[in-house]
Formats: C-alpha cells, sequence, structure tokens
C-alpha cells in the first residue's frame, strides 16, 4: 500500500466483535495520517476515538468525539502507547503502537487495561442498555448493576430505590416520563437477576452493543 508518496504497510489489527455497537479499528484512507478509528460505548454515551499517526515524522494525535485531546507534533521514538481518559467517568483508554515488520504497524486500543473487544464483552455482563424514542427524542438507557447507577444520554440520574414483592424497583424520570427498572430473581444462580424497564408502565426492549 502506498500512502503519502511513501511505501510502506499499515497493518491495523481489526478485532470482529459479536455485539454491534463497538466497531472496532479501520483506515480511512482519505485522511492521510489516520491509521485508527474506534467506537466505544460507555455509560455516557458511545465515543468516537480517532488516532493519526505520522510515521516519517512520529507525530500523534487522538482525537475523542471530534475534539482533540492528544497532540505530539514529533517523536523519535515511532512505537509505544499513549494514554488519555475517555468519557464523563474519565475511563482509562490506551492506545499501544507496535512494529510488524519494516514500516508496517499494528495499532490497537485497550480500555482499562484490557483489549477493546475483553472490556466490552465484560461490560456487556455488568450493564444493561435500552435505547428508546421518547417524544421525538432518541434516549439511551444505560444501568449499571454493580452500582445501580442508571445513565440517560450522558446524565447520571437520579433515582429512588424501594424493595417490592417480586424484588426492587429504581424509580426515575425522563422528559416527564415515569420510568422505573425492576430486578427479579431469575430462579437460576448463574443467571442472577434479571433486569427490565418500564416506561409509562410499558416494557422496553433490551438493545444489544
Amino acid at each position: 500500500m502506498e500512502i503519502s508518496g511513501i511505501h510502506k504497510r499499515i497493518i491495523l489489527k481489526i478485532d470482529k466483535q459479536r455485539r454491534g455497537q463497538s466497531k472496532y479499528c479501520h483506515q480511512r484512507r482519505m485522511s492521510g495520517d489516520l491509521v485508527g478509528v474506534w467506537e466505544v460505548a460507555l455509560s455516557d454515551g458511545v465515543h468516537r476515538i480517532e488516532f493519526e499517526h505520522g510515521t516519517t515524522t512520529g507525530k500523534r494525535v487522538i482525537y475523542i468525539d471530534g475534539k482533540e485531546v492528544v497532540r505530539r507534533d514529533w517523536m523519535f521514538k515511532l512505537v509505544g502507547k499513549e494514554t488519555f481518559t475517555v468519557g464523563g467517568a474519565e475511563t482509562k483508554a490506551t492506545i499501544n503502537i507496535d512494529a510488524v515488520s519494516g514500516f508496517a504497524y499494528e495499532y490497537t486500543l485497550e480500555i482499562n487495561g484490557k483489549s477493546l473487544k475483553k472490556y466490552m464483552e465484560n461490560r456487556a455482563k455488568v450493564t444493561n442498555t435500552w435505547v428508546l424514542n421518547l417524544d421525538g427524542v432518541d434516549c439511551r438507557i444505560v444501568l449499571e448493576k454493580d452500582t445501580m447507577d442508571i445513565w440517560c444520554n450522558g446524565q447520571k440520574m437520579e433515582t429512588a430505590g424501594e424493595f417490592v414483592e417480586d424484588g426492587t424497583e429504581t424509580h426515575f424520570t425522563v422528559a416527564n416520563h415515569d420510568c422505573c427498572i425492576k430486578a427479579v430473581s431469575s430462579g437460576r444462580k448463574r443467571d442472577g437477576l434479571i433486569h427490565s424497564l418500564l416506561v409509562d408502565g410499558v416494557e422496553v426492549t433490551e438493545s444489544t452493543e
């Protein structure tokens, strides 16, 4: 592959994810030094991470949701790593730059010390996500099962919990709509609790990310 007139290959490691929302690293040829793009689903939203790597100058630039967060214009060492934070909870992220052979490089993203694929697989076990439209506005509601924190479109919601006969209910309001996340036992130890979202008394189907 020829890039900017210099003969080199850039190998991008593409992790294939079985859950649809997080699209892993891919190359966008039209943008010169842009070598990696990832979409990472966190509680406060889906964040787009872009990485530019100038393999002649060593330049490294990282954008999150279009905003530049890291810039290094000259780097003598072409390989290495860049660590930064993503989202309102300042989740730790690291882009690793590894030489494969000659002028070939591999770029991988880690979240909280885990590969992006492993992080998202683990996250799927500890969160529930619902996507719905309320009064013409798309809403992404996320439950963090370990803390019982609830997020809607990037904002942590004020909640009120109560015990009921068959489990617990956590109440909150979105755009004047009464919302409730119910937690009931699955009856199987391995599966633990089952969480469901009701908006104005109507159950909402869970989304997969």
